[in-house]
């Protein structure tokens, strides 16, 4: 962990921030959008929580940037994974 002093991140505050996330995910799910258009944005939300789960939640916002790039690193595996049954279809 970095030894820079830091306050403690607003717990409430990103709580409230995904519940709100997750009530925008159901009420997508509920509408009668397009499926593609649904699927984008049930994906940007996803990974809008994953993000705010990753940086406050698991504390990488407070981290080395060693730390940040083996959180990251299986990212590009994962695209090569995707890619690669993408391409078996």
């Amino acid at each position: 962990m970095s030894l820079d002093k830091h306050t403690h991140p607003p717990y409430m505050t990103i709580w409230a921030v995904l519940a709100v996330l997750m009530f925008g995910k159901v009420a997508v799910g509920l509408s009668d959008l397009p499926q593609a258009v649904a699927v984008s944005i049930l994906v940007v939300i996803s990974l809008l929580s994953a993000g705010l789960v990753a940086l406050y939640y698991m504390h990488l916002r407070f981290e080395t940037k060693l730390l940040w790039a083996l959180a990251f690193l299986p990212f590009p595996l994962v695209a090569i994974l995707i890619l690669t049954v993408i391409q078996e279809w």
